[in-house]
């Protein structure tokens, strides 16, 4: 049987591949396991999917396990975003959730993530202690499953409804008296669960939206249910083509993840709206604190942290690290460059539907459009431009790629190197300003490498010194 393993979010695998039920009821044991031994056993735990296949299949299959060993579930009505979740273990207290969302992976895949007590995604020791319990149990019968009516007689199991408290919750933390003064605006929840959340608040004050792929679909159009510019390109031709729309708002599959449109079509890459947002939230909000960045995510950041003497946490990739530092209210706002941020007060976890709020918030109190703000921002703290690529490596180039990181040059791209990051992959920070990122995929033979740079000339240069260094 295929070895159960989790990554950064959580244990994820191609539907009646590896994720199958018998795999995600030993997971859910050892699930269990962890818990009653961390001594949270009587707290419950609730139990949550995306809107992938099989998603409620697999939720209520949980909830069965998780009531042969004595712990109860509150089991989500319908598919629920994952922000939704991390705050409904908040205001219950809960030991934590099991949720089945694979995020914005392809339709064929699931996934199985735990989240602790904190709210927050998991931290290394906890996932390593749940896969270690799981692959000692895998392929034995190891749990004991108690039918759904059986549990919700003895008190094992409780459906619930997260929306209504989460909504209210977000009255409290975005401006919809401004929203409402911006006009009209279009939304995409692009399939997911974030159908009920992205759109209500807007229609029930009656700003004028325009609503897009907002049924369930589990092919999710076609696309991977990522809000990337290539994947909402019909949303972006809907934005563009009606001149009504000031804004554009998109989310993933499990609404942790955002997408921005400007009022002209263009996709605004995430790097920047966090910079934005953090601008934002000092200049017009308010906020004091720090901000947290991962290793990967643009350094338009920390300019804008020098701008208003705010101190930088950089992090490892995966936002665990910073949902920490949420917990610990030492920040303002942490985001990454993959489109997940949260701020001060809220969940210590990735939320789309919040993000998208912010954003709409900003451009209405600012009265500018987002392009707009980002220029301005720009002749503040000077320009700077940002890509990812992704570099497949040979078995040969493979095999060299560990010795070939424990070598620095002295410089790249004609560029001195004044200093190397080592928390999560290789970064070069060069002397004029721009950096390189090398980070190696735990799953493919497959090089992430990021570049920064004031301009595109010279980022392109920077990219192609990276590219030329990992495949010499």
């Amino acid at each position: 049987m295929s070895r159960i393993t989790f990554g950064t979010s959580g244990w994820r695998g191609i539907l009646c591949e590896d994720f199958i039920f018998d795999n995600v009821k030993v997971v859910t044991q050892a699930i269990a396991d962890h818990i009653t031994d961390q001594g949270e056993k009587g707290k419950g735990i609730i139990v949550a999917c995306d809107s992938r296949f099989m998603g409620d299949r697999f939720a209520k299959e949980a909830a069965r396990v998780l009531a042969g060993a004595g712990i109860k579930t509150f089991l989500c009505n319908r598919d629920t975003p994952t922000p939704v979740v991390a705050f409904e273990i908040l205001r219950r207290k809960t030991a934590g959730a099991v949720n089945f969302t694979a995020s914005h992976n392809p339709p064929e895949y699931n996934g199985l993530k735990f989240s602790p007590a904190s709210g927050g995604p998991a931290l290394p020791e906890t996932t390593q202690d749940i896969e270690r319990r799981a692959n000692e149990m895998l392929g034995e019968f190891c749990y004991k499953e108690v039918e759904l009516d059986d549990a919700q007689r003895q008190g094992l199991l409780e459906e619930i409804d997260p929306r209504p408290a989460y909504l209210a919750d977000l009255e409290q933390k975005v401006d919809f008296a401004a929203i409402a003064r911006l006009g009209g605006l279009a939304v995409n929840p692009l399939y997911g669960t974030a159908r009920g959340y992205l759109d209500t608040p807007l229609m029930e004050r009656n700003i004028p939206i325009r609503l897009i792929n907002a049924h369930r679909d589990p092919y999710f159009g076609g696309f991977p249910p990522e809000p990337a510019e290539k994947n909402i390109q019909d949303f972006i031709a809907l934005v563009k083509g009606d001149p009504a729309i000031k804004l554009g708002i998109a989310t993933d599959g499990d609404a942790d993840r955002f997408g921005i449109v400007d009022e002209d079509g263009t996709y605004i890459e995430p790097n920047y709206i966090i910079a934005l947002l953090l601008d934002y939230l000092v200049r017009v909000r308010g906020m004091k604190g720090g901000v947290a960045r991962s290793v990967a995510t643009s350094h338009l950041i920390d300019a804008v942290a020098r701008k208003h003497g705010v101190e930088v946490y950089e992090t490892p990739v995966g936002f665990k690290y910073i949902g920490e530092l949420v917990t610990q209210d030492k920040i303002i706002i942490g985001g990454e460059e993959s489109a997940g941020l949260t701020i001060r007060g809220h969940v210590p976890e990735k939320d789309g539907i919040l993000a998208c709020f912010l954003v709409a918030e900003m451009v209405a109190r600012e009265g500018m459009s987002v392009r707009a703000l980002l220029e301005r921002l720009y002749s503040q703290v000077g320009r700077v431009v940002t890509k990812r690529e992704n570099i497949t490596l040979s078995p040969e180039l493979e095999d060299r790629f560990p010795d070939k990181m424990g070598t620095t040059p002295s410089e790249i791209a004609g560029t001195r190197i004044k200093d190397v990051v080592t928390i999560d992959g290789n970064k070069f920070l060069l002397d004029d300003g721009s950096w390189l990122l090398f980070r190696k995929s735990g799953t493919e033979p497959v090089v992430r490498l990021y570049g920064e740079a004031a301009s595109p000339e010279r980022l392109k240069e920077v990219m192609a010194a990276g590219k030329q260094f990992i495949l010499s």
